[in-house]
């Protein structure tokens, strides 16, 4: 192998396209592999659920990178940080206070616009008040975020424990992510919303690569960091609260995508946010794919995801590569 090939292969925007032609031929095997005789329906029923999947990875996978630029850390995820025990404590104290009834009998769209708002408005609402007006330090704030956590969690899991056994498990059931089971009229209104969530970051792009450098020296190169940040947690709350309400919590799936699109095309943001997007993609659509076509049904996707990510997790503190 000569000189000019390895520099080619250790090319970011050459692994960029390689991710991207692997996510695009996980996509096109899911999608034309096994048809049977009824293809036309078969066809459908796969299209929605890549269409999903490619929103969430989209979501997650984003927001991920944005969350670990603005804390400088490279476990913190929106999952781990506690985003989703928002959208779970929503299911919670509705179905404690109304009943089962609604959340089961709602119309589909009312009820994702409700949980968007109600998830965005508290993230967004809590962090403009920390940061914006109390004018505390980011590290509080991400201290803060993770004891609110822990705080919906806990509330969520006593009210959980008055419930009565059915609606427990209309609850149980909204708490785990979903991919094949997504809501068709859910898909274009959430896809917008994330597309123009993600297109916000544009006149960004230059100033989020020197926000990774840090507060001060962000500053010293002329950031505007407070309205920089707030912009970025307006985006996150937007993309955790969109593919949260779309398929479900997931906490890991975000922190191995993230990760993964640092060692293969670094952390300029012009490449990593969509080598994140590619490698969520690989990973949704191709274990769908394997879970399916290979080892048929066995196990359910999102099982198989926080497993891995757990692990994930585990080596990268073990191993000193959290910042």
């Amino acid at each position: 192998m000569t000189a000019t090939t390895r520099a080619a292969l250790r090319s970011p925007a050459l692994r960029l396209a390689a991710l991207t032609a692997l996510a695009v031929l996980a996509i096109v095997l899911y999608l034309f592999t096994d048809l049977p005789t009824r293809w036309e329906y078969a066809l459908d029923i796969r299209t929605r659920t890549i269409a999903g999947m490619v929103i969430a990875a989209a979501a997650v996978g984003v927001s991920t990178v944005l969350f670990q630029t603005i804390t400088a850390n490279r476990i913190l995820t929106p999952g781990i940080m506690g985003f989703d025990a928002v959208f779970l404590a929503i299911q919670v104290v509705v179905a404690f206070a109304i009943g089962p009834a609604l959340l089961v009998s709602a119309p589909p769209l009312a009820s994702w616009t409700v949980e968007l708002v109600l998830m965005a408005g508290s993230i967004v609402l809590l962090y403009w008040w920390l940061f914006l007006r109390r004018r505390l330090d980011l590290h509080v704030i991400v201290l803060a975020g993770l004891v609110l956590g822990v705080l919906f969690r806990s509330v969520t899991s006593f009210l959980q424990r008055l419930l009565d056994p059915d609606t427990f498990a209309i609850v149980q059931n909204l708490a785990f992510a979903s991919f094949t089971s997504i809501d068709r009229e859910l898909l274009l209104p959430t896809g917008l919303l994330v597309a123009l969530a993600i297109a916000s970051l544009w006149p960004l792009r230059r100033a989020l690569d020197v926000l990774s450098l840090g507060e001060t020296t962000a500053i010293s190169l002329g950031v505007e960091h407070r309205r920089t940040v707030m912009h970025v947690v307006v985006v996150v709350a937007a993309l955790v609260a969109a593919s949260t309400a779309l398929v479900g919590p997931v906490t890991f799936f975000g922190l191995i995508v993230a990760n993964l699109a640092y060692g293969a095309v670094g952390h300029r943001h012009l490449r990593s946010i969509p080598a994140a997007i590619a490698i969520g993609a690989v990973a949704l659509v191709g274990g769908q794919l394997i879970l399916d076509r290979v080892l048929g049904f066995s196990t359910e996707l999102p099982v198989v995801i926080e497993f891995a990510g757990g692990l994930f997790f585990i080596i990268l503190v073990l191993t000193g590569k959290a910042r």
